[in-house]
């Protein structure tokens, strides 16, 4: 038995560069409308950097916030102040145990499967962290921040007070990311922090985690956000925000299942010879009817007569499924695999059908506020058919597409330039500014040994 090759990771060739060609000549920067010289950017993961399943220096630098920030300072643009990870650091990010373990970030290198196979697959570097890195709050030393992007946060999140009180994780309200960067860890909330910055103008990017952690669990052991919750917290964000007459611009949520997390391992990548299947039809008294060739992988279903059934072709598995077991140990065939790593139909509807509902709240308050509005879902939805800079196709494919980091989750530099971008023609289009989009050449997609 074998996995099908299609759901390997074997890249032999450089990724998607973006090539330098001429460009036509742009409109001198101008402001219009805007006032940038004090800018806060408020989100989760994707706003603070984060990358290649880690927060680290070099994804800071490069987040989409960022690289609007800098390009702000054509036109007045003031500091933009980021909580770093200390440049030696190579990545922290939050694994299981109490306290959780500090785990690094993933880079990609050879490494050999159960089977003796070798390939290129994101392996994470050793930490040089402990759990200890979260309590040492850096706000007196560092802060305020402008970017108050906190990984992990949802939209009801924004407006707590307390996120980064350990005495509120019982709850589920304490974030250890916010802990670090907070200007009182028991009583600041990240919407206050922002605030207290009096910003001139403000980005908001939530909601991405009030879907995509029901997502991440396989609908096993989470929940999405109710939508009575999510609009009230995003009409608090934005009531605050606006107080004192700032101006800003607002992302809504891009489809979680269309992003290289979920449609990478494909639902039949079980391949099969004939001699495999006969067998694992007379262990299985032939319920799964294997036969040579591609199969259906076998999932949990506890609404099945056995407990267990094929893959439908329009669902979807969990990057993190472990290989090994399906290689080695008939995981997907002999023993079915578990709920947490498989999107099924009613969930996956489930997640659209609440992603929907959420985007139209972000739209119809973008309108009645006067903000900014970037379909950061229809983005999505390019990148996943193939965007074409320069003559290049940058994709959503795993590692090759040349947008995607290597958690599959959270963009590249490249993909946030390209982010970045679908932020300032928003801006522009909205407040009459002329400011000058990112140059995505000179940001980097995978990098390969």
């Amino acid at each position: 038995m074998r996995l099908s090759t299609k759901s390997f990771i074997t890249v032999t060739a450089l990724g998607a560069l973006v090539a330098c060609k001429p460009k036509l000549k742009e409109p001198s920067p101008d402001k219009g409308s805007l006032d940038v010289s004090r800018y806060v950017s408020i989100g989760n993961s994707i706003t603070s950097g984060y990358a290649d399943g880690a927060l680290y220096y070099d994804g800071q630098k490069v987040s989409y916030a960022a690289l609007i920030a800098e390009q702000f300072k054509t036109i007045g643009g003031g500091d933009f102040k980021i909580p770093y990870v200390p440049q030696s650091s190579a990545g922290v990010a939050l694994g299981g145990g109490f306290p959780p373990a500090v785990t690094a970030r993933f880079s990609l290198q050879y490494a050999t499967d159960c089977l003796g196979a070798t390939s290129l697959m994101p392996v994470a570097l050793s930490p040089t962290e402990n759990f200890s890195f979260f309590g040492n709050n850096i706000y007196a030393s560092q802060g305020p921040f402008n970017n108050m992007g906190v990984p992990g946060a949802r939209s009801f999140h924004v407006a707590y007070k307390g996120f980064g009180n350990f005495f509120n994780a019982s709850t589920g309200n304490y974030n250890p990311f916010y802990q670090r960067m907070a200007s009182n860890v028991t009583s600041s909330s990240i919407l206050g922090d922002a605030e207290a910055q009096n910003p001139t103008f403000f980005s908001v990017f939530i909601g991405n985690n009030d879907v995509l952690g029901y997502a991440l669990s396989g609908g096993a052991s989470d929940s999405i956000t109710s939508y009575n919750h999510f609009c009230a917290s995003i009409d608090t964000i934005i009531e605050h925000l606006t107080k004192n007459g700032a101006k800003g611009v607002i992302g809504n949520i891009p489809d979680v299942t269309t992003i290289p997390h979920f449609t990478t391992i494909p639902y039949n990548g079980l391949t099969l010879t004939q001699a495999q299947a006969d067998q694992l039809n007379a262990t299985t008294s032939g319920i799964f009817g294997f036969h040579a060739g591609p199969n259906a992988f076998i999932i949990e279903d506890a609404s099945a007569p056995v407990g267990a059934r094929p893959m439908k072709a329009d669902e979807l598995l969990l990057l993190e499924l472990p290989l090994d077991s399906v290689k080695c140990h008939y995981m997907g065939a002999l023993t079915p695999i578990p709920n947490r790593y498989v999107l099924t139909e009613n969930e996956i509807a489930a997640i659209r059908s609440a992603t929907n509902a959420f985007n139209g709240k972000i739209y119809l308050t973008a309108k009645a506020k006067g903000l900014a509005f970037v379909d950061v879902n229809r983005f999505m939805q390019n990148a996943k058919a193939g965007i074409v800079y320069n003559g290049v196709t940058v994709n959503a494919e795993f590692v090759k597409g040349g947008a995607f980091s290597l958690d599959g989750i959270h963009l590249n530099p490249l993909g946030n330039a390209m982010l970045a971008n679908e932020f300032i023609k928003a801006i522009n289009l909205e407040f009459g500014s002329t400011i000058p989009w990112v140059d995505v050449t000179k940001y980097r997609g995978t990098i390969f040994p």
